[in-house]
C-alpha cells in the first residue's frame, strides 16, 4: 500500500465523524446560517495563511529571485493559489474565496464585524494571539487558528501541506456537499445565492482539481521518507480533530440561539 493511501485509510473514522456531524441538519433558518458563517469565516481566513505559507516554502516570493528546487510542488501550489486568491465569482469578477465568502455573509446580513476587526488589529501590527484577545474571539476559534499557525511555525513544508491537504482541500468537498444536501438552504432562495455559489465552487474545484493536486504535492514532498510520512499522519489527524472541535462549537452555538429564540 502506498503511504498516501495508508494516511487516507487512517483518517476514515475522523472524516466520517465530520461528514455525519449533526451540525448540517441544524442549518434550518437564515439565522442558523448566519451563526455558522460568523464562526466559520475565521477558518476561511486562516486557510489562506496555510496556502501562502506553502507558497513561501515551495516558491521564491522575495527579491532577488532564486530557484527553490521544488519545480513540481511549486507548480502544484501556484495552480492552487491562482484559484484560491483570484477565482471568479458568480458575476465573473476576480476575487479571493475569502472575499467571496464575505460577500455571501453580506447578502444574508450576517455580522462581519468580528472578522473585520480581527484583521484590522493584525494590520496594526498585533500578533495573532493579541488580535484574538482584543476581539474576545471564542476559545474554540482561537484554538483552531492557533493550531494552523503552530503548524506553519514548524517550517516543515510536508506538515503544512498535510494540514492544508487533509484538513482542508481533501475534506472540504464532502463537508460542503453535506451542507447543501442536509441544510435548508434552497437553490431557489436568492438570499443564499452567493453562499451556494461559494459552496458549489469549492465542491467543483477542490474535488476535481485542488484535492488531487494537493495529494500529489504531499507525495512529492515526502517521497520515501518514513519520518515525514509519520509527521504527515499526525498533523492530518490533529487538523481533523480541530475541525470536529470547531463543528461542535458551531453546532452548540446554533442550538443555544434556537433555544433563546424559543424562550423569547
Amino acid at each position: 500500500m502506498k503511504p498516501i493511501q495508508y494516511v487516507e485509510n487512517e483518517l476514515i473514522d475522523l472524516r466520517q465523524q465530520i461528514n455525519q456531524h449533526p451540525l448540517y441538519k441544524t442549518l434550518e433558518t437564515i439565522d442558523d446560517i448566519k451563526t455558522f458563517m460568523e464562526i466559520h469565516v475565521f477558518a476561511v481566513w486562516d486557510f489562506m495563511s496555510l496556502l501562502k505559507a506553502l507558497q513561501n516554502h515551495l516558491t521564491t516570493t522575495c527579491i532577488p529571485w532564486t530557484p527553490k528546487g521544488h519545480g513540481e510542488a511549486a507548480r502544484f501550489i501556484n495552480e492552487i493559489v491562482m484559484g484560491e486568491e483570484s477565482d471568479v465569482n458568480e458575476l465573473g469578477e476576480a476575487k479571493s474565496h475569502y472575499e467571496m465568502y464575505l460577500d455571501a455573509m453580506d447578502q444574508i446580513r450576517a455580522d462581519t464585524s468580528g472578522i473585520k476587526a480581527f484583521l484590522y488589529s493584525l494590520s496594526q501590527g498585533n500578533d495573532i494571539n493579541t488580535a484574538l484577545e482584543k476581539q474576545q474571539i471564542d476559545t474554540e476559534i482561537c484554538k483552531f487558528i492557533n493550531f494552523t499557525f503552530d503548524v506553519i511555525k514548524t517550517q516543515k513544508s510536508h506538515c503544512i501541506a498535510s494540514a492544508f491537504t487533509f484538513g482542508r482541500e481533501d475534506v472540504i468537498p464532502d463537508m460542503f456537499l453535506k451542507i447543501i444536501q442536509q441544510s435548508k438552504t434552497s437553490e431557489n432562495d436568492n438570499r443564499y445565492s452567493k453562499l451556494l455559489y461559494y459552496l458549489q465552487r469549492h465542491i467543483e474545484i477542490d474535488g476535481d482539481e485542488h484535492g488531487p493536486i494537493s495529494l500529489q504535492m504531499v507525495e512529492t514532498l515526502c517521497g520515501n521518507d518514513t519520518e515525514k510520512w509519520n509527521e504527515v499522519l499526525k498533523t492530518a489527524k490533529q487538523a481533523l480533530e480541530y475541525r470536529l472541535m470547531l463543528w461542535n462549537h458551531i453546532y452548540k452555538s446554533i442550538l443555544k440561539d434556537k433555544e433563546a429564540t424559543l424562550i423569547s
